[in-house]
This record gives C-alpha cells, sequence and structure tokens, in this order.
C-alpha cells in the first residue's frame, strides 16, 4: 500500500475547512468527544494565528481527508500540536507521518518547545510518542459534579459580581486573564484578537461571563462560563484572580458564582479543566465536590531550528 499524500497548508480556504471539518466530525462521532481543541479550531477557522500550518492526508482513492496535524505558536518559542486521524485509517502509520512533519515544521520556523495533546490518551499515544522522541508532559483534568446542593459563595469584603461588558471591559480583562496565566503557555498570551474571537461565537453569552470587582482596585478575577446544551453540561471555561487577590477566598467564591449561574440556567452537571500539577486547586475543587471524568496529555519536546548540527558529547 502506497502512503497517503501530504498537504501542507498555510493559508486556508474554506475548501480546506469543509475538507477538515468532515473528518474532525467523523473522528468526534467516533471517539465520543471534540476532535480537535477549542484554540486550535478557531484558528483554523479564522485563518490563524501567526505560525500556523495545517498538514492534511488524502489516501488516494479515498474521497474524505484521512488525517489532519495542526501545528500554532502559543508564545514565540512555544509551539501546540494535534494529529487526528480518520477511524478507519489508524494504526498504519498515518499518525506518526503527520506527527513528523509537522515537527519538522517546527524546525523549518525556527524550532522550539512543543506540546502534543492528546484526549484520554492510551498506551497506544505513549508508544507513539516514544517513537517521536517525546516525553509526558502536562496532564490535563476534566473534572466534573452534579449542580445541586450548591453552597452560595463568600465574596471577599469590598468585591462585588457583574457581568462582562464586550467593548469595554476587554482590555481589563486582558490584562487581570495574562496577568493570572502569565506562567500558562496558552492561556497567558491571549490578545485583543483572540478575545474577539471567542465573544463572535454562538455560545458566548455575557449574563455567563462574571467579573469580581474591586472597589478601590478595579477588577480582581472573573469566572467565564459556557453551556454545552448538547450534552447537558455547563463549563467553568477559564477562571482566573488576579495575582494582588490571590489567597483572600475569590478563586473559591467565583467558582461557585459560576456553578450558580450554570445551575440556573438549567444544567445539571458542571465541569472545568485543571493542570494536574497544580495541586492547590486540584485540591479547592475536590473540596466543592468535582470528581476526575478523564485526563488530557501533552507530549512535550524541543525542536531545534532546521539545519542546527547537535553538540558533541
Amino acid at each position: 500500500m502506497s502512503g497517503p499524500d501530504l498537504q501542507i497548508v498555510r493559508d486556508v480556504d474554506q475548501v480546506d475547512v469543509d475538507a477538515i471539518s468532515d473528518l474532525l466530525d467523523a473522528v468526534s462521532a467516533h471517539d465520543g468527544h471534540e476532535a480537535l481543541g477549542e484554540h486550535k479550531w478557531l484558528d483554523l477557522v479564522h485563518g490563524g494565528r501567526r505560525g500556523l500550518v495545517g498538514i492534511v492526508a488524502r489516501e488516494p482513492g479515498h474521497p474524505h481527508v484521512v488525517g489532519y496535524a495542526h501545528i500554532s505558536r502559543t508564545g514565540s518559542d512555544q509551539w501546540g500540536l494535534e494529529v487526528v486521524v480518520h477511524p478507519e485509517h489508524r494504526g498504519i502509520g498515518i499518525e506518526l507521518m503527520l506527527a513528523r512533519t509537522a515537527l519538522g515544521e517546527v524546525g523549518a520556523a525556527g524550532g522550539g518547545h512543543v506540546h502534543m495533546w492528546v484526549f484520554k490518551p492510551t498506551d497506544i499515544h505513549d508508544g507513539l510518542a516514544h517513537r517521536l522522541g517525546l516525553r509526558r508532559g502536562r496532564d490535563l483534568l476534566q473534572l466534573r459534579r452534579p449542580l445541586d446542593g450548591l453552597p452560595d459563595p463568600v465574596l471577599p469584603e469590598g468585591i462585588s459580581l457583574r457581568a462582562f461588558r464586550p467593548g469595554v471591559d476587554d482590555d481589563a480583562w486582558l490584562r487581570v486573564n495574562n496577568r493570572a496565566f502569565r506562567h500558562h503557555p496558552e492561556q497567558g498570551a491571549w490578545d485583543a484578537d483572540t478575545l474577539r474571537q471567542r465573544i463572535g461565537e454562538d455560545w458566548f453569552d455575557a449574563a455567563g461571563f462574571l467579573l469580581a470587582v474591586d472597589a478601590g482596585d478595579g477588577l480582581a478575577g472573573f469566572c467565564w462560563t459556557k453551556v454545552h446544551p448538547d450534552d447537558r453540561l455547563g463549563e467553568i471555561y477559564v477562571i482566573g484572580v488576579d495575582p494582588a487577590h490571590e489567597g483572600t477566598g475569590l478563586g473559591k467564591a467565583l467558582v461557585l458564582a459560576g456553578l450558580q449561574h450554570l445551575a440556573g440556567v438549567g444544567m445539571p452537571e458542571g465541569m472545568l479543566y485543571v493542570d494536574a500539577s497544580n495541586k492547590r486547586a486540584v485540591a479547592l475543587y475536590e473540596r466543592l465536590g468535582f470528581h476526575v471524568d478523564h485526563v488530557d496529555r501533552a507530549y512535550v519536546t524541543d525542536v531545534a531550528p532546521l539545519g542546527t548540527v547537535p553538540a558533541e558529547g
């Protein structure tokens, strides 16, 4: 059997998006979860951040795309990678070919630190990562809890909650978000365009984007929620506290306020994502009744710029 034909796409047009979307729909239906992470999906449909590269795999004789690798910068020397392969074409080397090609593209673009994200990893993914020279990096926990029996949030003195105002609160929110996630490779690099893209999504509801405002100090934190009506699931999409307000109990209050909002719009269950290494946050969520639903994983490596000669040992 001949290998797939790979097409490297840098300027994504609607034909590419439609073909890739068909693949993602088939994978999502088979695997029971979204095939491509939200950040990368929005990169794709909105034309991409600086450095976006898509690699499309087609098999002769098959009318549909059989695989897709998505690479995008998440910082000056940080890259995110995801690989998606059609259920009927797995286990024959397409995953390996796409990932190797993607890592080569990172090297050609100057190299850097790569996170290859995998949803619900198995031993197969560990083996693929080993063949690629990647190691286990971040584990991301999806936590869930039912939305009945919620205690009331207790806000620190001087703090009040209100809804986000698009076009008014954008700059203040970006400052606090990027301060709160200053060490986070994806969430800490948001800009005005990224925020506008999210506000423009069909699911966006300003009433579920809660801001914690300090009467004397401005924006202190936030809890941005998202509703998944088909799954009857409410998500704490992003939650953050300005470093100046850490340790005040504001984080706990914002979690409960967000969950109460989701319960109020009829969601029976809530969920959020948290890095497994963030022991303090995980402990808080467990005390609030969350349990682990599943784990997603980033495999990581450092790619040298193309043409670099390795140092002798």
